[in-house]
């Protein structure tokens, strides 16, 4: 855990707030993927400010942090390969989304699970230090900001919420924001602040009925993220969902390289990012998904072809 402590917010790094009480959550559960919300916070606060002095002061407080941390992790793949640390961050992201949908799917709403989605994708907001983001993980992140903000505001008003992918207008953060404001019932561990829970920024207001979220009936059950004990929530322990594993692609076992098969930098690359995926996948028993990312880079390797 980062021993280092910040000084106090400058009121214009307010939209690294959450990804830094994510990282203090996670320092003991997922410390590499804590160190990667603190780097996402310190690059994105060098954009928004580095000159002002009190933004200056926490940026370079917050850069020691980053500095324990990497001496702590010392020879930590998941640090020093940034193809590793994608996978990793982007496993755990994916872990969170789907143990929300799981819960959203079942009608099982609850804070915990609005705070799973909400997190989710403020880990896919991390995923932007690795590069530019997929068009799925863009359509996740919408759609689980528009869902913590529409299931908290129907809890909040007495409603129940429509489990799945559903078309509902307008929704947004403003009621949460001012339900949540200077609690941190959600960021158990963390000070509270004059801000909310949730952000106002960027929240889609579109339509999802059409959306494609794939359902999470696959996906590992374990909570990933802990009730805090002041919500008055009740946790069972919950059972590992069956996972439907993908079968082998036939073709593979038959499959011929056509002549000479050149492999490029380029392919031999994607071959071993299918292969961290893999692992990573593994790390969190997610056989479908370790399945698929190994036929993938198979593939790959035997025809030259994805």
């Amino acid at each position: 855990m980062a021993a280092t402590a910040l000084p106090p917010l400058p009121p214009q790094f307010k939209s690294i707030q959450h990804h830094l009480r994510t990282a203090q959550e996670l320092d003991k559960r997922e410390p590499v993927v804590a160190y990667y919300c603190r780097l996402y916070a310190m690059q994105t606060g060098m954009k928004i400010d580095s000159k002002t002095p009190e933004c200056r002061k926490f940026l370079s407080k917050l850069m020691d942090q980053l500095e324990a941390m990497k001496k702590q992790f010392g020879d930590n793949e998941a640090v020093t390969q940034e193809i590793v640390g994608s996978a990793h961050v982007e496993n755990y992201a994916l872990k969170m989304f789907l143990y929300a949908d799981n819960e959203d799917r079942a009608g099982q709403f609850h804070k915990n699970m609005i705070k799973s989605f909400y997190t989710a994708s403020l880990l896919i907001d991390v995923l932007t230090v690795f590069g530019e983001l997929s068009e799925e993980n863009v359509q996740h992140r919408k759609y689980a900001r528009w869902k913590a903000a529409y299931i908290h505001n129907c809890l909040k008003n007495g409603e129940t919420p429509q489990p799945g992918p559903i078309g509902m207008e307008g929704e947004s953060f403003a009621d949460a924001e001012r339900e949540e404001a200077g609690s941190s019932s959600l960021h158990s561990g963390t000070q509270p602040t004059s801000s909310s829970t949730y952000e106002a920024n960027n929240i889609p207001t579109s339509n999802y009925t059409g959306i494609h979220i794939p359902p999470g009936a696959h996906a590992p059950a374990n909570t990933p993220a802990e009730v805090p004990h002041n919500t008055g929530v009740t946790s069972n322990t919950i059972q590992p969902a069956p996972q439907n594993i993908p079968l082998v692609d036939p073709s593979l076992y038959s499959a011929q390289s056509a002549g000479e098969v050149r492999l490029t930098p380029e392919d031999f690359a994607r071959a071993q990012k299918y292969c961290k995926y893999a692992g990573s996948a593994l790390q969190y028993e997610d056989v479908s998904t370790a399945v698929q990312n190994l036929q993938k880079a198979l593939k790959l390797l035997i025809t030259g072809r994805e």
